[in-house]
């Protein structure tokens, strides 16, 4: 039978260095770095991603 691992593995806050940008024309979460700017995921559901900043 499965068993949970240690406890404290998992994530703690906010992702740092990542932010993520609401485009309302398109309904579109856009998730990116902060270091280069490049964006890195598009998400197309409501809900935003989790664990990263919103700007």
């Amino acid at each position: 039978m499965a068993t949970n691992g240690p406890k404290g593995s998992g994530r703690r806050g906010f992702i740092k260095k990542r932010d993520q940008v609401h485009s309302p024309q398109n309904t579109r979460w856009t998730k990116r770095t902060m270091e280069s700017g490049q964006f890195m995921d598009q998400k197309y559901n409501r809900v935003p991603f989790k664990g990263i900043r919103k700007k």
